[in-house]
């Protein structure tokens, strides 16, 4: 059975952007997808990867943790 990782951070009380953020978001493998919501200031991860990517830089960028992080069965 497979993962999908959803990971979205709020950035109404962040150091960032969302234009800052995508201009220095890293590249994905195949699977993984920054999303974004400007009318609700989030930015996310949806990952179906085995291991999430390296997300410090992000978290930097944002100064914070996730505001979700959550993992569902892909059903198939």
């Amino acid at each position: 059975m497979s993962v999908v990782r959803i990971l979205i951070w709020s950035l109404a009380d962040s150091k960032t952007t969302l234009a800052e953020l995508r201009e220095q978001v890293p590249p994905l493998d195949n699977g993984d997808h920054w999303i974004a919501n400007d009318a609700q200031e989030r930015f996310g991860l949806i990952s179906t990867s085995d291991e999430l990517p390296g997300l410090a830089g992000i978290r930097d960028l944002i100064g914070k943790e996730p505001d979700v992080a959550e993992e569902y069965d892909l059903l198939e």
